[in-house]
């Protein structure tokens, strides 16, 4: 009988292991990392970039003996995740291995020649969140840049879209409105790895030079799998985006919280999952919300106080989002209709009559142009600028498609 469970178990535990999908990091280790072997190379990574045991990137290359590993670049937050969002990450020499750490978010966002004097090879590990506005794919589209610019190679370890590969979202960010929280003419929720994104921006003449590319792909992700899908851990991709959960709710209410009108969970323990203000009624809120009957949402009422940022230690009333159907959502349009509904229950609260115009600009480099914010506020709603949102999806899903590199 023993033996019988001890079969089970280890044919339990294979089936598992099969479904695992491996990063560019695991498939790069199978390869005995032979296409870095003589190179001098850097490291564009945080501490998302891991292996399938949780082991840092940084640290398999620097133990791999057939690498050389020279020195380290740090996004938004720094290598090991040490620096606050939206603070300068500093140049310094990395605790456990003593290379030295180059800034890429600080006063300089592209690397220079300086920096690049001594590297054969840049390479880039870092999980993504699928959309946009997070400055991870800015990093790594200016990365490639610098590399083409002092004609070094540049390699993408790809990493799945937590979102999955197939929900696109948004126009396409406009010229005057680019920015590093809108990088490139693309969605804001573009349906792509990281590798792919790299592909198509090197090939569609999208960066300022085209680099030597290299893209490590994955092994068994597919484009249906969002994350709990994968069988990966989730590693804290920055300090508000703390659980696996955090990528679908992330654009779902972050560039309404740019105009810092409303908490949006960002200092309370459900960071981007509810809307809230001290002069809103939760009750009459989230029957306003659930009357839209939006696909695959459900608003359920919320009472809370925020810790610290916008209402902090105020009492709040509002909203927490739940997700009841993935597949069917349409993530970035709630935050219009909360806004929408939000002016018709408090119309003297109209959001960009009481928001602080200050914040408008951020608003319209996060949405990639001005025309949502005009659009919608001419009469708080959201039909008004719903056409123009969606209005570059299906011609982007066309073009994008030549650079997937999973079915």
């Amino acid at each position: 009988m023993k033996k019988i469970i001890l079969l089970i178990v280890i044919a339990f535990s294979t089936s598992i292991s099969a479904k695992l999908v491996k990063t560019g990091i695991e498939v790069l280790r199978d390869q005995n990392f032979k296409i870095l072997e003589g190179k001098r190379v850097g490291l564009i990574t945080n501490p998302t970039g891991v292996d399938n045991r949780l082991k840092s990137t940084i640290d398999i290359l620097f133990e791999a003996k057939k690498v050389k590993l020279v020195a380290l670049f740090g996004p938004e937050h720094g290598v090991r995740g040490n620096a606050y969002a939206g603070d300068k990450v500093e140049n310094v020499n990395d605790t456990k291995t003593n290379l030295p750490v180059f800034s890429l978010y600080g006063n300089t966002r592209k690397a220079t020649t300086e920096m690049l004097k001594d590297i054969d090879v840049l390479v880039y590990d870092i999980q993504d969140i699928g959309c946009r506005s997070f400055t991870y794919i800015s990093t790594m589209g200016l990365a490639m840049e610098a590399a083409a610019e002092n004609n070094i190679e540049f390699i993408v370890l790809d990493r799945p879209n937590p979102l999955g590969g197939e929900k696109l979202e948004g126009n396409l960010t406009e010229e005057p409105f680019i920015s590093f929280v809108s990088q490139f003419k693309i969605p804001y929720l573009y349906g792509q790895t990281c590798g792919e994104l790299a592909w198509m921006l090197n090939e569609e003449n999208m960066l300022k030079k085209k680099c030597k590319l290299t893209v490590i792909k994955m092994k068994n992700w597919k484009r249906c799998m969002t994350w709990e899908k994968t069988g990966l851990e989730w590693v804290v991709a920055s300090p508000h985006i703390p659980n696996k959960n955090s990528s679908y709710f992330y654009p779902i209410t972050g560039i309404l919280g740019e105009l810092g009108y409303l908490s949006i969970g960002v200092g309370y323990t459900l960071p981007f999952q509810i809307v809230g203000a001290p002069w809103i009624k939760a009750e009459e809120l989230a029957m306003a919300m659930n009357k839209l009957e939006l696909k695959g949402f459900e608003f359920r009422p919320i009472f809370f106080k925020p810790f610290y940022a916008t209402f902090k230690d105020e009492n709040c009333q509002g909203v927490q989002i739940h997700i009841l159907d993935y597949k069917k959502t349409k993530l970035t349009e709630v935050q219009f209709y909360l806004m929408q509904e939000l002016n018709k229950l408090y119309p003297e609260r109209a959001v960009f009559t009481n928001a602080n115009k200050d914040r408008f600009n951020m608003f319209d480099k996060v949405s990639g142009s001005d025309q949502i914010r005009l659009k919608f506020s001419a009469n708080n709603s959201v039909d008004d600028m719903k056409t123009y949102w969606n209005k570059d999806v299906d011609n982007y899903r066309e073009l994008s498609k030549k650079y997937y590199l999973y079915k």
